[in-house]
């Protein structure tokens, strides 16, 4: 990390002064920090040095990086790129943050700064299919509906209407449509990037709606985008968001995970039916029969794997991803050299895309056991995916690191300023910046251009007065066996002493779900679980009733925002480390041990660290709110990670005093 620096006297003073109107503008009062921050990101643009900033909740840290990006972006005529992690974020920047801010600052700057909201190509109607493209059954259809007439019928009335709408919609943009339709009916009427024949072949190219929202960004001030879309623009060979410079991530806390789901690969029977499907058609026959079969085989060994990590390619499994990619290369060979009518363009693209996909990913799966590995750059496994229907056997492969990545095709290129609640795991930012490829050393040996640094602007809450964190040293280390009858028991006691008032956050559903059943019966207070609704309806039962506790797993961890009296006490059953039989992290792991690194700490402790400070964030959320954070996990007292995972939290009053904490619980439930 560079040593801190501070933003030009003239920089401060204009994003500061446009700071002050915009607050003033929005009816609102400055934040501690946001001044703080908002500097230090106008530096970041001005140097060219990397910024990563840790804003607590509260401190208004959308608004501190939109002001001096849109100054930045006025000043040079060259747009800022804004990657979030979820579409609430990326919703509430364009439809209230943004246009709130410009007209609140629109008397002190040259000109009305412009923004734009871009997604992946398959979220718009593409008009080509719709006129020329064949319906197909999709990938993840169960097989039960392949003979199912209303199924059927269901999909071929939401094909007509989305038809119809085409000629209505301005945008052809999937979430403007109201009510919207399943996943398998969208896919009849949209094509990935890969799968679009381009604007210059396609007869409706002036007219789509893609295009168009890209040509919208393209002149746009700030663009607005997800991390999924931000990966794939700079890991593909093709562009999909307009030329930047400048860019902020916000939920940067995600953005690893994010980049390593869209660079991971997959192969499974039903991905490659689909590929089958699309190619069979337009190879002769004896091309199309040994696809086929080389489908069929392959699908027939991984169903005789068991799931894990697959450390040594198998003589069987060779042979058939070879025969796989073969085959694949073989068809896309022939439909590239056989002409066709025009319209079936988009038919012949959907096709090559396909069997690209087989056979990069084959070549792919087969590469990472090529000997000498000395460092394995993917790592191979198979997954079992259960559901009501069927189980689902998958083979995977991802990347070991998405670091190397994320230094050389995103931040060679660009000034990034990566911001979110919680950054610092072990009390600094070094773990994060590993993880996004910051920092470190060129080939020569020197330290690695540009530089970064980090910033923590704090928060407005006052944690120490404000929350309790309660470890509960004297329970018994979670086992394998369900949930141990004492935690059961002091479950039951505090959520008494809080009067309902609850968020339990468990590391599995299964353990959640046994602890509503056993509190339905204990408690006389309404006991909510995950998946018996919506999530947003469960939210919302138990934001309106202060009685009501929820009981769920990882989406609750990071996505509840209750403020008041109905949330004083959030549960956490257990330290959420990965699960020991994660491909992915344990292979990470074990390459860190292998160099002589501490795997253990860098991997699965930074990951329970992280989670730890999402989960213990749910509680304030609003500077009036008060109450008790439970671990109910001893191991985060006792055990010699402890510190370290305490040290990634805020600063809150500890204790193990499980009386001390049924105390203050019972005089909050009366204050309220």
């Amino acid at each position: 990390m560079t040593t801190k620096s501070k933003p030009s006297r003239e920089v401060a003073n204009v994003v500061t002064n446009l700071l002050k109107i915009a607050v003033k503008g929005l009816g609102g009062a400055g934040r501690p920090g946001q001044v703080e921050m908002a500097e230090a990101v106008a530096h970041a643009f001005e140097s060219g040095e990397h910024l990563a900033v840790q804003a607590g909740t509260g401190t208004g840290k959308s608004l501190a990086y939109l002001v001096p990006s849109i100054a930045r972006a006025l000043q040079t005529e060259q747009p800022v790129v804004v990657s979030t992690a979820t579409i609430a974020l990326q919703r509430q920047l364009v439809d209230r943050d943004l246009p709130r801010l410009v007209n609140s600052l629109a008397d002190a700057l040259p000109r009305k700064p412009t923004f734009a909201l871009l997604k992946g190509r398959g979220n718009y109607l593409c008009l080509n299919k719709i006129h020329n493209g064949a319906a197909e059954e999709p990938a993840d259809r169960p097989q039960d509906e392949l003979f199912s007439p209303m199924a059927l019928s269901a999909m071929g009335r939401d094909v007509k209407r989305l038809t119809e709408w085409s000629s209505d919609t301005e945008t052809g943009d999937r979430d403007e449509l109201t009510p919207g339709v399943p996943d398998r009916s969208w896919s009849q009427v949209s094509v990935s990037a890969r799968e679009c024949i381009g604007v210059s072949r396609c007869q409706f190219g002036t007219d789509c709606f893609a295009e168009r929202a890209r040509e919208k960004a393209g002149a746009a001030d700030v663009v607005v985008t997800n991390h999924a879309l931000l990966a794939i623009d700079a890991l593909s060979d093709f562009s999909v968001l307009p030329e930047y410079e400048l860019l902020v991530v916000d939920e940067a806390h995600e953005l690893a995970d994010r980049v390593t789901g869209v660079a991971t690969a997959e192969l499974s029977a039903t991905s490659m039916a689909v590929a089958h499907r699309r190619t069979a058609r337009l190879v002769d026959d004896e091309l199309a029969q040994r696809f086929e079969a080389a489908i069929a085989t392959l699908s027939s060994l991984l169903h005789e794997l068991d799931a894990g990590r697959i450390d040594v390619l198998g003589e069987e499994l060779g042979t058939y991803l070879t025969a796989l990619r073969d085959a694949a290369n073989a068809a896309r060979t022939a439909i590239d050299t056989t002409p066709s009518d025009p319209q079936a363009a988009s038919a012949r693209t959907e096709a090559v895309t396909a069997l690209s996909d087989v056979s990069d990913t084959a070549t792919r799966i087969l590469t990472s056991f090529v000997p000498p590995i000395p460092d394995r750059v993917d790592v191979v496994w198979v997954a079992r995916e259960e559901s009501a229907n069927a189980t689902r056997v998958i083979l995977r492969v991802a990347p070991m690191s998405v670091s190397g990545l994320l230094r050389t095709r995103l931040f060679a290129n660009t000034t990034a300023v990566l911001t979110s609640a919680t950054l610092t795991l072990g009390g600094n930012f070094d773990a994060m910046a590993r993880n996004w490829g910051l920092g470190g050393f060129a080939d020569d040996g020197a330290p690695a251009k540009p530089g970064w640094r980090g910033l923590d602007v704090g928060s407005p809450f006052d944690h120490a007065k404000s929350a309790i964190l309660y470890v509960a040293k004297h329970l018994p280390p979670p086992g394998r066996d369900g949930t141990d009858t004492r935690t059961l028991d002091e479950i039951e006691g505090l959520i008494t002493a809080a009067g309902g008032r609850t968020l339990g956050l468990f590391s599995s559903m299964r353990a959640a779900k046994a602890a509503a059943e056993v509190m339905r019966d204990r408690l006389s207070t309404p006991v909510l679980c995950q998946g018996e609704d919506t999530t947003s309806a469960l939210v919302q039962q138990f934001s309106d009733d202060p009685e009501t506790s929820l009981f769920g797993t990882l989406s609750l961890w990071q996505g509840v925002d209750v403020p008041g009296p109905s949330l004083s006490l959030v549960l956490i059953d257990r330290i959420p480390f990965p699960r020991p039989d994660d491909p992915l992290l344990t292979a990470r792991q074990r390459a860190i041990s292998a160099h002589g690194g501490n795997g253990f700490m860098a991997i699965a402790a930074n990951h329970a660290a992280l989670l730890l400070a999402q989960g213990t964030g749910r509680l304030l959320r609003h500077t009036d709110d008060r109450g008790v954070i439970a671990v109910l996990d001893s191991r985060l007292a006792t055990a010699r990670y402890g510190g370290y995972l305490r040290s990634s939290l805020p600063p809150f009053w500890s204790t193990t005093d499980p009386d001390r904490v049924r105390q203050s619980l019972n005089r909050l439930r009366g204050a309220s």
